[in-house]
């Protein structure tokens, strides 16, 4: 299966509800929450306030992506607040075993991010333990940037490896998602896709939606 996970970054926030609603309408599969604390990237976004606000608002999974210092303070306020699926980066977690723990314990599914310049061997302890991998396709803290190549041979590589030793993780991906280079992505093993800009940044959010659930069902 295919996941599209609009990210509300990209929304227009004086109207949640109804953005959330017309990618919904779309087929949309997950709502995507970016978390930035102006620390761990050089943007801020929000909290578990909001991810509560939108878990009233839809029914759809909450994937709750943790760009910020120490993560694990922080993990079980976004669990409480309807985080279903939460991912944390490889490279500010000190102890990511026991961090994955932590989350499936709270009654999450477990994610780990890398960025662009972090190579997926940091990852080979976890890899027959977490539930998801999100590859960072550009450097985060901003919406509507540039997708980066790389990212394909990431995702290659770790398809190759799910496929070899069985592994159950989702391989999720982040950042420049668009109707030109959805088709490549997928193909190249991806299961789960994150757009802001490509959909929210639509004069027609749902119809956006649409065009790109409809590429990845292909």
């Amino acid at each position: 299966m295919k996941i599209l996970a609009p990210s509300i970054l990209s929304a227009d926030f004086s109207n949640l509800s109804q953005q959330i609603r017309y990618v919904e309408m779309g087929g949309a599969d997950w709502i995507h929450c970016d978390i930035m604390d102006g620390k761990f990237v050089p943007n801020i976004t929000f909290g578990p306030i909001v991810v509560e606000a939108v878990n009233r608002i839809t029914n759809l999974p909450i994937d709750v992506h943790l760009m910020i210092e120490d993560p694990d303070n922080y993990i079980e306020q976004f669990i409480n607040a309807g985080a279903d699926y939460v991912t944390v980066h490889q490279e500010e977690v000190k102890h990511l075993n026991r961090t994955m723990a932590r989350i499936k314990e709270l009654g999450a599914k477990a994610g780990v991010v890398i960025n662009p310049a972090t190579p997926i061997s940091t990852l080979t302890e976890v890899l027959d333990f977490v539930d998801m991998i999100l590859i960072m396709s550009v450097n985060p803290g901003f919406g509507g940037q540039k997708f980066l190549r790389n990212s394909l041979t990431k995702i290659k590589k770790l398809d190759e490896l799910k496929k070899e030793n069985d592994y159950n993780y989702i391989i999720e991906i982040d950042g420049g998602v668009s109707v030109d280079n959805i088709k490549t992505i997928s193909d190249a093993g991806c299961n789960a896709f994150v757009a802001g800009s490509s959909i929210f940044g639509k004069d027609n959010v749902t119809a956006a939606t649409v065009e790109l659930k409809n590429i990845i069902s292909e």
